[in-house]
C-alpha cells in the first residue's frame, strides 16, 4: 500500500532500461518503495539497471516483457501481480524511430506505433484491471507533448504518443472511482539516450525532472502532468494556431 503521502512500496515498470523510469524508480526509493519489478526484454543493460537499484536497497527483479508481443503480456503481468499487490504501474516503454527513415519504410513506421500505441494498450489494460482487482494503486503513464499537436518532424511519432494520450485518458475516466488512479505524463523534449544528436528544443528537460514530477503527481493525485510545467500554457497556445500559420512556426 502507498505511504501517508502517496508514495508507493511497490512499483512495477514496463519498460525497465527506460531512464525516466529509472530515475523515477530511484527517487521513490529514496522515499521509502521496497519493491520493484523491472520489465523489458532481458538484456545486460536491464540487469545493470536492476543492480544499481538493488544497490539503493530495494528488493528489485527483472521480468522478461516485450511490448511487441501482446499475446504474452497476460502471462507476465500476472505473475507479478500473484507475487503480491503492486501500488504503481509505470509505463515507460516507447521508441522515437526516425522519422525521415521510417516515412519511407512503413514497416518501420508501424513498428514504432504498434510498440508506442498498440502495445501500450494491450499492457495499459491488463494493469488495469489487475490493479482494479486489487482495489487500488496507480498507473502512470509516459506520454509526450509530441501528441499535442502533429509536427512535420515527428508526426509518427507525435501520432502514436496522440493514441496512448487519448487512450490513458479515457482510461483514467472509465476506473474514476474505482480505487484506481491513472496519470499521464507528458514531457517535453528530455535530454537522454534516445534524444543524443537530436536538436534540443526550448524548454528541455531531464529524465530527474521527470521523475520529480511525477512523485509530485503522485502526492497531490493529479490527472495530468507537464513537465515542465509552463507547456500546459503553449500547448494550449500552440493547439489553437491556424495550421497554415503553424507550418511556419520554427518548432516544426
Amino acid at each position: 500500500m502507498k505511504d501517508a503521502f502517496g508514495i508507493p512500496q511497490s512499483l512495477l515498470v514496463l519498460g525497465g532500461t527506460s531512464e525516466i523510469a529509472l530515475a523515477t524508480a530511484r527517487r521513490l526509493i529514496a522515499r521509502r518503495t521496497r519493491t520493484v519489478w523491472l520489465a523489458g526484454r532481458p538484456s545486460p543493460t536491464l540487469e545493470r539497471s536492476a543492480a544499481d537499484l538493488r544497490a539503493l536497497g530495494a528488493d528489485v527483479q527483472t521480468v522478461a516483457f516485450d511490448a511487441l508481443d501482446p499475446e504474452s503480456h497476460e502471462t507476465v503481468l500476472g505473475k507479478v501481480f500473484a507475487e503480491g499487490d503492486v501500488d504503481m504501474v509505470l509505463l515507460a516503454f516507447g521508441i522515437l524511430g526516425d522519422q525521415a527513415h521510417d516515412e519511407r519504410d512503413p514497416v518501420a513506421a508501424v513498428r514504432v506505433a504498434q510498440t508506442n500505441y498498440t502495445g501500450a494498450v494491450s499492457a495499459g489494460l491488463i494493469a488495469a484491471r489487475a490493479l482494479q482487482t486489487q482495489g487500488h494503486g496507480s498507473l502512470v503513464v509516459l506520454s509526450s507533448v509530441a501528441g499535442e499537436r502533429a509536427r512535420r518532424a515527428n508526426f509518427i511519432y507525435g501520432s502514436s504518443k496522440a493514441g496512448l494520450d487519448t487512450f490513458a485518458q479515457g482510461l483514467g475516466d472509465a476506473l474514476h472511482g474505482t480505487g484506481v488512479h491513472v496519470m499521464v505524463v507528458r514531457p517535453g523534449f528530455v535530454r537522454s539516450k534516445m534524444t543524443t544528436g537530436l536538436p534540443e528544443a526550448p524548454l528541455a528537460t531531464t529524465p530527474e525532472a521527470v521523475a520529480t514530477a511525477i512523485e509530485l503527481g503522485l502526492r497531490r493525485r493529479s490527472e495530468t502532468v507537464w513537465v515542465p510545467g509552463v507547456l500546459r500554457v503553449v500547448m494550449s497556445a500552440l493547439r489553437h494556431v491556424p495550421r497554415g500559420v503553424f507550418r511556419r512556426l520554427p518548432v516544426q
